[in-house]
């Protein structure tokens, strides 16, 4: 592999768990509207879903360029699970 292509793999390891952060704010935001009894707001559920997918997209393209040994920097066991 390329420095590269290594370079930008590495960059994206760290996009991706920018993202994981961000959805896991989204969570929190939710989980503290139930607990003050209040309907969650579907848009910021919504919002979450969609930074999850982009994350899973954004490890899969780093396991493309870096090989398997990126994904287990990023802290996830496998892109291809549920």
């Amino acid at each position: 592999m390329s420095d590269d292509t290594e370079a930008v793999a590495d960059q994206l390891v760290v996009i991706s768990d920018r993202l994981a952060d961000l959805a896991l704010a989204r969570l929190r935001i939710a989980s503290e509207s139930v607990r003050a009894g209040e309907t969650p707001d579907p848009a910021l559920a919504a919002e979450e879903k969609r930074i999850t997918r982009a994350r899973r997209a954004v490890e899969k393209a780093a396991q493309l360029l870096g090989g398997p040994s990126l994904t287990s920097a990023s802290g996830s066991a496998s892109i291809d699970g549920p």
